[in-house]
């Protein structure tokens, strides 16, 4: 191009530009009219908040109504003038360094996401660097290259402090940064403050490898082109799966990486079997939402390990393929949906390929799987997907899509889910309720992911509707975070930067971790899938095996399916009547008797329960609950066992009259449980008999406290039972067999909150 056809070329866009501007001037609106639309929108505006101020305000009479109103008009005209001001600040701001707190912005909102646990901490993190990084540039930049010697006075002096406060500032940011946190301390042990003697199980430790050898190998399709196990050195192909039906959102990206689309889904393992005939049982364990290119099923080869020693064949099985990519789900935007119940679906396809192998002569598992005994283990998403897998086991069709048919079937006789999330999947829109199958869970106090006991709501949902041995536990532990029961995750439950924001240094170390993960789910599977009722104690009481156990705090639940339960709080809104017909349920002198959904940190734990609260200081009567039995439908003997379910509701049962900011106590409560028989002979023992109550733990996930908005802790049940027999040995004239009322009599601690659940009996 010449210099004239340049210079004309410029010419012709300058005109374009000036008669763009022309038109622009032309047309858009000038400062009177501007300054009329403004009259206008804010009379409309006015109008709006004035009928909504009426009718909020005027049923309080008139005085209530105009200081309302003005209040009501004061904090919009407050909102918009500080979003004006900030306006008018940003205005006057380079464009340059507005574009970049913009993107600081927009930084904020994906982060968020993935750190609602810590938003207030995240929000510190960010900003804070920003303002760091801005003293410090500035200074840089006013200082360099003369612009020291250009500067007045005034300005060097602004310029230095700028720098110092930057250099300051980022010195103590990244020290701040790099440290773990404040260190772990235990808070006082109610179980273990009681004075009660419980005798140790009378059983060999279910962590200590048995007497296997244990041999490893790999199946899957033979042509993964990531690892190299399931690919060209896979010991056992097999082949895909169609999973299309029961899956949202697969991009093209994914493909991409795997080279496989959902209608071909490989079936990979490894495995860690016994030596010797058989035949053993099948446990399949599953991992949870993970970065998918970072693989995820080598990190339970500890348990595999355990396992496979004491005789059972252990699968963890890959679906690595349906984790989170941020690359492959265009940076979030179109990740799976509800993707748990294609995670379930896919382990009973697993199951399917052993079922064959089992009856296949020339393989080498040919009749050496037991498939009378099947338990399924989940870890997070993996934790929701063993119960997706254990309800649709029994199912005819996919329930969102009944022209998919299901033929499973299979004995699938435990279910154990180690921090699991509750509801990402809900079959045709309702929770999923598993029936007649055994069933733990395990879940850690400083989770920084699944920051509530999900997977309390999915024991909640466990019911024996059949005679069996069948029982459900859960294990709360302190200290215990989400990634440790996997050592491919490890103490990061999410990913840099926003783990510089959790409290790392509170997390109690990983060996200890595995060791509750082994001792749990090893007596679990010998007692539901080897008939070894010596390690059921261990679920009613983890103090029967604390020489097994790290040394920091449990609560654990207990239901199994002997127990005759006459109130659980399901069934109406009622809170005199019990669940079972014709009982009933008195309070006296009581400041707090409500029935309600238990509420979570996060959400609730779609579970209903009594809350009970009392005052002694402001009723001069001891507060009490009474359930009166029904006479029929209970069947009791004199080796009937009183059990409940109770929990520190951590709340002040009467804040009127405290001073500001007073809390309930924390101490742990002890109360007096009062059994009545028909004949009217009554027999007194205290809670601390069996337990004192353990005031709720309070697990501190973020550096600072006020990074979380979340409350520090949640309501979590802990088991107590009483025999009946012990009563009658406080006095001998109470006949158990014509037990009449159980009451909770509140005088042991003077003020307080319980929050009870699942009373019943059990032989």
């Amino acid at each position: 191009m010449t210099a004239s056809q340049l210079d004309h070329k410029q010419r012709l866009f300058k005109r374009i530009g000036e008669r763009l501007r022309r038109v622009w001037n032309g047309v858009v609106p000038g400062l009177r009219a501007w300054r009329g639309a403004a009259w206008g929108a804010l009379v409309a505006l006015a109008s709006i908040l004035l009928v909504t101020a009426y009718s909020l305000f005027a049923p309080a009479g008139l005085a209530r109504f105009a200081t309302g109103t003005l209040l009501f008009l004061a904090v919009f005209a407050l909102v918009g003038g500080l979003a004006t001001l900030a306006w008018r600040i940003l205005k006057g701001l380079p464009t340059f360094y507005v574009w970049v707190l913009a993107c600081a912005v927009a930084t904020f909102g994906l982060l968020a996401v993935f750190a609602l646990p810590v938003l207030l901490g995240l929000l510190a993190l960010i900003f804070g660097a920003i303002v760091v990084a801005s003293l410090l540039g500035a200074g840089v930049a006013a200082l360099a290259r003369g612009g020291w010697l250009e500067a007045t006075r005034v300005q060097r002096t602004i310029a230095v402090v700028g720098l110092t406060l930057g250099v300051a500032g980022l010195a103590f940011g990244a020290a701040w940064l790099l440290d773990d946190g404040s260190p772990l301390v235990l808070p006082p042990d109610a179980a273990m403050q009681a004075g009660t003697q419980v005798e140790p199980l009378a059983m060999p430790d279910p962590s200590r490898p048995g007497s296997y050898t244990v041999h490893t190998l790999f199946y899957g399709s033979g042509q993964d082109r990531r690892r190299a196990e399931y690919g060209a050195d896979v010991d056992l192909v097999t082949g895909p799966v169609d999973g299309s039906a029961l899956v949202e959102r697969w991009t093209g990206l994914r493909t991409g990486y795997w080279g496989f689309g959902p209608d071909a889904l490989p079936l990979n393992g490894r495995v860690w079997y016994p030596e010797g005939e058989g035949p053993f049982p099948l446990v399949l364990i599953v991992h949870g939402q993970h970065v998918m290119e970072d693989f995820s099923d080598p990190g339970y080869a500890y348990l595999g390990e355990l396992l496979a020693s004491r005789g059972s064949i252990l699968v963890s099985v890959d679906e690595n393929f349906i984790n989170l990519s941020p690359f492959s789900d265009a940076l979030m935007i179109s990740s799976l949906k509800e993707e748990d119940d294609l995670r379930g679906w896919l382990l009973l396809e697993h199951l399917r390929v052993w079922r064959d192998w089992n009856a296949t002569p020339d393989n080498p598992f040919y009749q050496k799987v037991d498939l009378d005994n099947v338990a399924l283990i989940g870890h997070s998403r993996g934790g929701e997907a063993v119960a997706v897998a254990a309800a649709f086991n029994n199912l005819p069709y996919y329930p969102d899509d009944a022209t998919v048919r299901f033929d499973y079937g299979f004995n699938i006789r435990s279910v154990v889910a180690i921090a699991p999330v509750d509801g990402q999947y809900k079959p045709a829109g309702r929770e999923t309720v598993l029936e007649n199958v055994n069933y733990l869970v395990l879940h850690g106090t400083h989770d920084m992911d699944v920051v509530s006991f999900s997977g309390a709501r999915q024991y909640a949902r466990v019911r024996f509707t059949e005679e069996g041995d069948w029982f459900k536990a859960a294990l709360y532990i302190y200290g215990a975070n989400h990634g440790q029961f996997n050592t491919s995750w490890g103490r990061k439950d999410l990913f840099e930067p926003l783990m510089r924001v959790f409290n790392l240094q509170q997390l109690m170390p990983a060996g200890q971790q595995e060791q509750i993960a082994e001792v749990y789910i090893s007596a679990f599977l010998e007692a539901t899938l080897r008939g070894e009722s010596g390690y059921r104690p261990l679920f009613r009481d983890h103090r029967r095996a604390r020489e097994w156990l790290p040394d920091t705090i449990y609560i654990s639940q207990y239901e199994d399916a002997t127990t005759q339960l006459v109130s659980t709080y399901q069934e109406d809104i009622n809170v005199a009547t019990t669940t079972l017909p014709c009982g009933a349920q008195v309070g006296e002198n009581l400041a707090v008797w409500r029935e309600q959904l238990v509420e979570a940190k996060w959400g609730d734990m779609d579970n209903h329960a009594a809350y009970l609260g009392w005052d002694a200081d402001g009723v001069a009567t001891t507060a009490r609950y009474t359930i009166r039995l029904p006479e029929r439908g209970l069947t009791l003997t004199q080796n009937s066992i009183l059990v409940f379910a109770l929990a520190d509701a951590n709340e002040d049962p009467t804040p009127e009259t405290k001073d500001a900011g007073q809390k309930g106590p924390r101490e742990p409560i002890d109360l007096t449980l009062e059994v009545v028989d028909s004949a009217g002979e009554a027999a007194r023992l205290p809670l601390s008999h069996f337990s004192f109550l353990q005031p709720q733990l309070e697990g501190q996930i973020g550096k600072a406290a006020f990074m979380s908005p979340l409350p520090k802790s949640e309501v979590v049940f802990q088991h107590f039972e009483f025999p009946l027999a012990a009563f009658a040995a406080a006095n001998p004239a109470f006949d158990p067999t014509s037990l009449a009322q159980v009451r909770f009599v509140f005088d042991r601690t003077r003020v307080g909150g319980v929050v009870l659940d699942d009373i019943g009996f059990r032989d």
